[in-house]
């Protein structure tokens, strides 16, 4: 079995019950969106692998060791990367920090520390995230901001520095450039 396939069935036996907030749709769609804008982009198949297990620590009780154990360092740092930090240490961590805290951290991750490849890996995340945002603005108007912890204008600032960090990193990668100018261009659409 490719290590695609592996991480599709990982995926989705550990996301099986989770759902996209406010909606019915499957969490799985959220992760084989990732990997398709990933594949779309020509990445290799670890990335794909990371685009569908870039959730499963933080959002489920899978550990970022289980994900090395079954597929190897490379995408255990990958999806590292996408994953925040509290959520890594889940297990020593009493009080799970603020949304603002986190997100924080986040951004200041990515725009010091992160490869290009776990950018790349989080880029094609944000863009489906902001992706669905979208589509359920669309649907359902203003409703749609009550789904999150976080209210418009904080998700507004996020995006905003999440396609600015994209964009400067990438200014030497046309792959992590294309993904940040997309998110971009949906921000500029959806605030």
């Amino acid at each position: 079995m490719s290590i695609v396939s592996k991480a599709i069935v990982f995926a989705a036996h550990h996301h099986q019950h989770q759902l996209r907030k406010g909606t019915r749709i499957p969490y799985m769609s959220h992760l084989m969106n990732v990997c398709k804008t990933l594949a779309e982009q020509d990445c290799d198949d670890e990335l794909l692998a990371a685009g569908l297990l870039h959730d499963v620590v933080e959002d489920t009780p899978v550990t970022i060791q289980q994900v090395e154990e079954e597929f190897g360092p490379y995408v255990a740092l990958l999806v590292r990367g996408a994953t925040e930090l509290d959520k890594l240490e889940k297990k020593a961590i009493e009080k799970e920090s603020s949304w603002q805290d986190r997100k924080t951290e986040t951004i200041h991750f990515l725009e010091h520390d992160a490869t290009i490849e776990q950018l790349i890996v989080s880029a094609a995340d944000k863009l489906d995230n902001l992706r669905s945002i979208y589509m359920d603005k669309k649907r359902t108007g203003k409703v749609v901001w009550e789904r999150f912890s976080a209210n418009k204008k904080q998700q507004d600032w996020y995006f905003g520095e999440l396609s600015r960090i994209f964009i400067k990193r990438g200014k030497d990668h046309e792959v992590l450039a294309h993904l940040g100018k997309e998110l971009s261009k949906l921000h500029n659409k959806v605030f």
